[in-house]
């Protein structure tokens, strides 16, 4: 797989469970001309319908769109609460400061968020490569503390890449003009997405797209000798049933 799909699929996770909603945020609120609360509950729509659907789906909740959701509902609790501007923008970075603090603390308990929404882009519905993964999840494969190890690491660049971009964002909230700001907090945003694909892809997502490629080749082969085995064996009792039936 080339850099540039790794990059892809380093980013997907974060397109539909951070990106979306808070992009569709400060669309609803900027373009659209919405009010906070307005805002902060149309943004809320793809993480509500994430966290339903792998609920229902598979049996799980989702845990950054989960999150995302948590936050996006004390959100519209907090627009409730007059403040001047500078306090709204300071407020509005709340929300990468949380699902950072949320990514981080996965990690400490061993359940690394991010992991969820990257698995679906590495395996790809391929049975092999689902295999391989769980091999390598689980301790199996030669692999799979380099595997666990790169699957903490792509978590916690995101984790720290989103807290980064809270506090750049809250200093600029009380230090540059609102105007500027308004605009500005979004052109940081995606700077810390850009800064979080090239890092999240370089540690943790390619290397692991590789090893799931070579662990699934490695099934593949496997798979393959005992199919070979098996046919041989057919041939031999073949060949010693014709034997004795010419005895």
């Amino acid at each position: 797989m080339t850099t540039n799909q790794h990059k892809k699929n380093a980013f997907a996770p974060l397109v539909l469970d951070v990106a979306v909603p808070l992009g569709s945020y400060y669309l609803f609120k900027g373009a659209f001309g919405m009010s906070t609360f307005a805002a902060l509950a149309w943004s809320s729509l793809v993480p509500a319908v994430r966290t339903g659907w792998s609920a229902v789906r598979e049996r799980t909740v989702n845990g950054l769109a989960g999150l995302i959701l948590l936050v996006n509902v004390v959100g519209l609790l907090l627009s409730f609460v007059s403040g001047d501007p500078r306090l709204m923008l300071a407020k509005d970075s709340g929300v990468s400061s949380t699902v950072g603090i949320g990514i981080l603390v996965s990690v400490a308990l061993g359940k690394p968020m991010m992991t969820a929404g990257l698995k679906p882009f590495l395996v790809k519905g391929d049975a092999a490569k689902e295999v391989a993964w769980e091999r390598l999840q689980s301790g199996a494969a030669a692999a799979s503390a380099d595997f666990r190890r790169r699957e903490r690491a792509f978590s916690v660049v995101w984790g720290v890449v989103l807290l980064v971009e809270c506090v750049v964002r809250i200093v600029g909230a009380y230090t540059v003009p609102v105007d500027t700001m308004v605009w500005l907090g979004s052109v940081i945003m995606i700077g810390a997405m850009v800064v979080g694909i090239l890092v999240g892809g370089a540690l943790g997502a390619g290397p692991m797209q590789a090893m799931v490629a070579t662990e699934a080749g490695a099934v593949d082969d496997v798979v393959a000798d005992a199919v070979v085995d098996v046919d041989a064996g057919a041939e031999v009792r073949g060949e010693a049933l014709e034997v004795a039936l010419a005895r």
